[in-house]
């Protein structure tokens, strides 16, 4: 295995990232010198930048040769950037992706802000485009995405929660903006509605793929690979997959275990968690799970011609369930 093998998997792109990587730059600047500096540090905190490589690969699996996908982009990775800034405020969180948080360095009230800058400019650069149905289909994620983030609120210290309303979240939360992402390649593209629809299902399954290895990795993770504390999500009172699905097949004593460390009355003890969680075969439900998605990701794709493109995006859904990080 390379020492970096998400960059190997990404070469198809790099030239195409490094131009998306200048712009944003170049769209961070603003005449107020705070926000230059907020929103630079957590662009620059060290991010995959998944969501904007899909729009770039999915332009180039549909046979872009234009350069205004590196304007989109950029759009999606403001949009995602400026939904960290707002839900570390949210979840009162200190570490993202190893580094301290911007609401924990720089205050909640300048953090949400900045994230407002963030969606304001991405809206600018969507006009940019030129595609109504592109501005369509973002600014109806964008809205999706704020709904979502109101259900997980909403769903804290929930201790009935269930593996449906857990998906749910994760759709609306994180799947939705790599199925725009996705989709908004091939309209770019002009691909017509079937490409479109079939790029559109690829990042909605990757995205839920994806969630659900992260909601794994806040059990069983390495919290130096990872770049954030293990049991985050339960400190923040979060009910995810593994352990909603936990509390449907404990015991009594299971079930109060868990119900006590989600309620919040005392500080979680992990570790008595994550013996529940995996005496419960959440653990490998919850990999099954992500699993599935990942091979519907890639099997939504067999329509498209072979191309480096596609064989990326192919990748990149066996990335999303091998990864540690």
């Amino acid at each position: 295995m390379t020492a970096n093998p998400l960059a190997e998997l990404l070469a198809p792109a790099a030239a195409d990232m490094a131009a998306v990587n200048a712009l944003i730059e170049q769209r961070l600047h603003s005449t107020v010198a705070t926000i230059d500096q907020l929103s630079g540090y957590i662009i620059h905190s060290g991010g995959k930048r998944l969501r904007p490589v899909m729009a770039v690969l999915a332009a180039r699996a549909c046979g872009y040769t234009g350069e205004q996908h590196c304007l989109l982009a950029a759009v999606v990775e403001f949009i995602h950037t400026a939904t960290l800034l707002h839900d570390d405020v949210v979840d009162e969180s200190d570490l993202r992706r190893g580094r301290q948080t911007a609401n924990s360095r720089y205050g909640n009230g300048l953090s949400v802000l900045v994230g407002d800058f963030l969606y304001s400019r991405s809206f600018q650069m969507m006009v940019e485009l030129g595609s109504p149905a592109i501005m369509d289909v973002l600014a109806s994620a964008t809205n999706r995405i704020s709904e979502g983030e109101v259900l997980q609120y909403l769903n804290r210290r929930n201790v009935d929660a269930t593996p449906e309303q857990c998906l749910a979240i994760a759709r609306s939360k994180t799947a939705t903006l790599f199925e725009a992402a996705a989709r908004c390649g091939a309209l770019l593209a002009g691909g017509d509605a079937a490409t479109q629809q079939a790029l559109g299902e690829y990042g909605v399954h990757f995205g839920l793929a994806y969630q659900l290895v992260d909601d794994l990795l806040d059990y069983r993770g390495d919290a130096a690979r990872i770049g954030k504390n293990l049991g985050d999500d339960l400190a923040e009172g979060s009910p995810t997959l593994p352990l909603a699905y936990a509390l449907q097949q404990a015991d009594a004593a299971q079930a109060a275990t868990l119900r006590e460390a989600l309620g919040g009355a005392s500080e979680p003890d992990f570790a008595a968690v994550l013996a529940v969680i995996e005496s419960t075969g959440a653990i490998a439900y919850t990999a099954g799970l992500a699993q599935t998605y990942a091979e519907r990701a890639e099997a939504a794709l067999a329509g498209l011609p072979q191309s480096p493109a596609r064989a990326a995006l192919e990748g990149l859904a066996r990335f999303a369930v091998s990864r540690d990080f």
